[in-house]
């Protein structure tokens, strides 16, 4: 037996609860993992509260994190004792997830831990921390450079935007941090930021061509803060789209595109393939300074997970939050 969050729907709707699981009730794969740590992120909380609908088979439980040590093995690529991590793969939504003390997957969906990491900061990192080096390095390979200019990150002080302020000072970019949260600007310039702008300057509708600023963006939030940043960005400048927190609309027009010839980038974290992977943790093992995972990460116990998803969707959670599935 083992304990698990686990998302189920009656008749009278969803139920969600820390429960004691046989391990028979694992879903089919050929990698066994004894989790260590796996975390919250949006689509979690989602998952959680039941606020959209991100589960697509019950019983499931959540998470679509983890970091662990394979137990049993029939992939070639892994043995009993191997240091692991998972992200995305509809983890936490198609197939049990992270947020139990035991997961059943399949290897192909794996990564190797990073030496520069334990289980437990790969976590700190997790998928918005992967999200965000997958997002830095389209930019980079889009040909944006530090002496083009400054480079935006909304959603600051969010997982994603948290860990890419950290990734994008660390390759010479001047940083500008957008934050609802004017507290937080020392965290954010702990973290590299060089100044904050309030999102409400990106967040309601604005001009379809606006005063150019940024060489380069990397968006979490979408809607018209997404369409703003586009119109702000300079000619040739690029935008890396990955997130949805204000919302999935895009009420935006071509101009950017066709006048300034900038570039938006879609960043999807959850199918990406595996070299990709390995590209962004291979970024984010080189750039990335551990002792920030300390400032960026609130750690808790599986218990407290429940709770604490309400807290992420109504921004009260700062950057990561980290769970200890065996507290």
């Amino acid at each position: 037996m083992f304990s698990a969050i686990l998302i189920d729907k009656t008749e009278a709707g969803q139920t969600v609860a820390v429960s004691q699981v046989d391990e028979s009730q694992l879903p089919e794969g050929d990698v066994t993992i004894d989790v260590a740590f796996s975390t919250l992120n949006y689509k979690d909380g989602l998952a959680i509260t039941g606020r959209s609908p991100v589960v697509r088979k019950f019983p499931m439980a959540p998470g679509i994190d983890l970091a662990g040590t394979v137990r049993e093995s029939q992939h070639p690529d892994w043995k009993a004792g191997d240091k692991v991590v998972l992200n995305g793969w509809g983890v936490g939504e198609t197939h049990w997830g992270g947020l139990a003390q035991v997961a059943r997957l399949k290897g192909d969906w794996l990564v190797p831990l990073p030496s520069a990491f334990s289980s437990k900061q790969a976590m700190a990192i997790g998928t918005a921390g992967y999200t965000a080096a997958l997002c830095v390095e389209a930019l980079i390979k889009a040909g944006v450079s530090p002496e083009q200019g400054e480079v935006l990150v909304t959603g600051a002080t969010g997982g994603v935007g948290s860990v890419a302020v950290a990734l994008l000072k660390k390759a010479g970019f001047t940083v500008v941090g957008s934050t609802g949260k004017a507290s937080e600007a020392d965290y954010l310039k702990q973290l590299g930021a060089d100044s904050i702008i309030d999102r409400n300057e990106l967040s309601t509708p604005g001009k379809p061509l606006q005063k150019e600023r940024w060489a380069g963006v990397v968006d979490s939030v979408g809607s018209a803060t997404l369409a703003n940043a586009c119109a702000q960005t300079r000619y040739g400048g690029a935008v890396a789209a990955c997130g949805l927190a204000q919302g999935a609309d895009f009420p935006a027009t071509v101009m950017p595109f066709i006048l300034r010839g900038v570039r938006l980038l879609g960043v999807d974290s959850v199918m990406a393939p595996k070299a990709s992977r390995l590209v962004a943790w291979e970024r984010l093992a080189r750039d990335l300074d551990p002792s920030l995972l300390d400032v960026i990460a609130t750690e808790i116990g599986l218990g407290e997970a429940i709770a604490t998803a309400a807290d992420l969707l109504d921004g009260k959670v700062r950057g990561r939050v980290l769970v200890d599935v065996n507290r």
